[in-house]
């Protein structure tokens, strides 16, 4: 992969592998097909905040053949740079955009991303984006671009329900190289938002803890970890 602009760079674990599909079979299998150049032109990915949209705009770039030109680019980040940001991304063949919706309503912003939208169809480039809604509920002030992201075609991420939950973090536990018993996944959901990314901050929180104090993963343990963590 080529060298990405902004010194961006992508999470080691965030690979199609490590992200549990349940419910979202056909999603991935079209990004997939959008790493590999089969399929081309605009995909917007909607869904709520910690849903996976990230992971999977990073895993489509990790993803690519090495010849395929690609860039992962969270908007979150950007925003200080101005749009300016978005300048000589066109030459890539496939950008990867987190966060969209942060440019809805800011003409400049909104200017920037036509102008990228236009050079990349020219260039037979490719365009994912995210954002928590779909294109037509942003507030839009160029009518040009909210036409061109409402005819991308678009996926919605479903939510895991709680059994696909716990394998999403058994899964998550084994590419981090331990085991997290199914009883442990079950405690972690009664006590805590059910929300991917805090199941997973608590996870890797855990996995330090154990690791540092050589005990494994069981109910006890985790309680008075937590405790520890709440008290501090």
């Amino acid at each position: 992969m080529d060298q990405l602009p902004l010194g961006l760079r992508l999470a080691d674990r965030a690979v199609f592998a490590t992200f549990w599909p349940q419910g979202n079979e056909q999603l991935l299998a079209h990004l997939q097909e959008t790493a590999r150049g089969v399929v081309r032109g605009m995909t917007w990915l909607a869904g709520p905040h910690a849903s996976g949209k990230s992971h999977l705009l990073q895993a489509t770039c990790a993803a690519a053949p090495v010849a395929r030109r690609c860039g992962f680019f969270p908007l979150a980040q950007l925003q200080g740079l101005g749009p300016a940001a978005l300048e000589g991304l066109p030459r890539l063949d496939l950008v990867c955009l987190d966060d969209v919706q942060l440019a809805a309503g800011n003409a400049l912003w909104e200017e920037a991303l036509f102008g990228l939208y236009r050079e990349l169809d020219e260039c037979g480039g490719s365009l994912l984006a995210t954002a928590p809604e779909r294109p037509a509920l942003l507030p839009w002030g160029l009518k040009d671009l909210a036409s061109r992201f409402a005819a991308a075609t678009i996926h919605t991420l479903r939510p895991l329900d709680e059994a696909a939950q716990r394998d999403a973090l058994m899964l998550r536990a084994k590419v981090r190289g331990f085991e997290l018993p199914e009883e442990v996944a079950r405690w972690l959901q009664r006590r805590y938002p059910r929300d991917m990314g805090t199941l997973y901050q608590l996870l890797d929180t855990l996995d330090s803890a154990a690791l540092v104090a050589q005990r494994r993963l069981t109910v006890p343990f985790i309680r008075s970890v937590l405790l520890r963590r709440a008290e501090a």
